[in-house]
């Protein structure tokens, strides 16, 4: 017990102290604080790409609706996180992101693999939707704390912008399955039988 409370003291010294140290960390999460900028940038970008399609494939006016307001939605977004990098004073960078890829193609998949013009493919477009949403919410969540971490401020209250409107739209999401097209699939498949 005694040698743990002498590390914490140790590192405690060398930050205050040891200026080299304390600056060779704070640069490993700003490093990685960049690195996460770029791959949700990344992220939203292809999203731009893959909201339209999603659109395309729904059945229903309401869902999409809502997939052409988180497109315009998601442009916005993309604008702020060019505003976060010219705070910073970095250049807007994208770095591939695998788990949005992944996401993409996974709704992709369920697109495919449900018939056109069925509520049931309506279903596997929000659950894939939601899936994207949930990754967004973690990933702008985790930016927002570490932002506040490194004294941004201001980038912090713009990553929080973000974050609000992407819950605001799982929050959508739900209400429109939960209400309406959750009920309408489970009745069209009992029409089939």
């Amino acid at each position: 017990m005694a040698s743990t409370k002498t590390a914490p003291a140790k590192k405690t010294k060398k930050k205050v102290s040891g200026s080299q140290g304390a600056a060779e960390g704070h640069t490993q999460l700003e490093k990685l604080f960049h690195d996460s900028l770029k791959d949700i940038y990344w992220a939203e970008k292809a999203l731009t790409k893959a909201l339209p399609k999603m659109k395309k494939n729904a059945t229903t006016e309401l869902l999409q609706t809502a997939i052409e307001e988180h497109l315009e939605q998601t442009k916005g977004q993309i604008e702020r996180l060019e505003q976060v990098f010219d705070l910073l004073g970095k250049k807007a960078q994208a770095k591939k992101c695998e788990a949005m890829e992944g996401l993409i193609k996974e709704g992709e998949s369920i697109i495919e693999e449900t018939e056109d013009g069925s509520m049931t493919r309506d279903v596997g477009i929000i659950m894939a939707a939601q899936k994207v949403e949930h990754y967004e919410i973690a990933t702008y969540g985790s930016l927002v704390q570490v932002a506040h971490t490194l004294g941004l401020d201001e980038v912090a209250g713009i990553l929080e912008e973000t974050l609000e409107e992407e819950k605001e739209t799982d929050q959508n999401l739900s209400a429109i399955a939960e209400n309406d097209i959750n009920w309408e699939a489970e009745m069209e498949g009992e029409t089939e039988e």
